[in-house]
Order: structure tokens, then sequence, then C-alpha cells
């Protein structure tokens, strides 16, 4: 797996880091990404595609399934929402 700032490319499988954890937050009624330094409250979307973040899964496989979602979803804001996350080590990939 990846961690570095890299760009994420449509074929990049992400997936959670190991020290970070996807949760419904009930105090904030958001989920929530955990980790050992933050808390990164996220908004319906964010943790719809973090959802999908399973390592197996390309890029272009979890923006396919949120075209079925969402009336409008753009490739490349859903890669640089990985790409800040990849960036914060809160999601790695691996290319292939």
């Amino acid at each position: 797996m990846r961690t570095d700032r890299g760009t994420v490319e449509g074929a990049s499988r992400p997936g959670l880091a190991p020290h970070v954890r996807l949760t419904f937050d009930r105090a904030r009624a958001r989920h929530v990404l955990l980790s050992p330094e933050a808390v990164v409250v996220l908004n319906g979307t964010g943790a719809d595609v973090l959802g999908l973040c399973d390592g197996r899964r390309t890029v272009a496989e979890i923006v396919a399934e949120l075209h079925g979602r969402y009336d409008r979803v753009a490739d490349g804001e859903v890669q640089r929402f990985l790409a800040r996350l990849v960036a914060k080590r809160c999601v790695e990939v691996s290319d292939g």
C-alpha cells in the first residue's frame, strides 16, 4: 500500500489505513474517521465514498457506484478527496 502524497488514479485501490476507523458519531449525528491523532467529521457523500474504500474496488468502480446513488459525481473530485486523505495518512492506496 502506498501512503505517499501521490496522485490517486482511476485504477488505484483505496482502503482505510489500519489505524483508522469509519464510524457513526451519535453526538455529532455524522460519520467520522477516527485515528489516534484526530477525528475527521464527514459529510454524507464523504462517508459514502469511504464506505466503498475496501482495498479491492478501484476508484473508477467507486465512482461508478456513486453514479447510481447521486445525480452528479465528478471523478476528479473523488480523486482529490481521496488524495487529501492519503496525505493525512487516513487512506492507503494500491495500484492494481
